[in-house]
């Protein structure tokens, strides 16, 4: 899985306008969180669909931007929690341990 970090709050509108080319995916993470670190490494040892961008927030070390995506997307912020994006809407978001590969799979072949 090839993470992209995400940490600034600029790149909102990228992942944003990139949503409209192929499907976006952010992963908000909390390493202090069991939980967030076992949802983590079950989505690194999944197979990950190639025409899907992946990026991973902490949001411990950039807490405005975890709640900059939950206020642009109204959804409500959960650690960890998994969003994926699609013509610059979140078309699905899951947290803890509901977040699974094979879900966000079915999401994405559901366009």
């Amino acid at each position: 899985m090839n993470w992209t970090e995400f940490n600034q709050p600029e790149q909102l509108n990228q992942i944003v306008e990139q949503s409209y080319i192929r499907d976006q995916v952010i992963f908000k993470h909390s390493t202090r969180c069991s939980i967030s670190v076992l949802a983590k490494n079950r989505l690194e040892r999944s197979t990950a669909p190639e025409d899907i961008s992946f990026h991973y927030l902490d949001l411990l070390q950039n807490r405005a931007v975890s709640n900059l995506v939950a206020d642009h997307f109204d959804v409500t912020h959960a650690s960890p929690q998994i969003l994926m994006i699609r013509n610059g809407s979140c078309i699905y978001d899951e947290s803890h341990q509901a977040i699974t590969m094979d879900d966000i799979n079915e999401q994405h072949e559901a366009r």
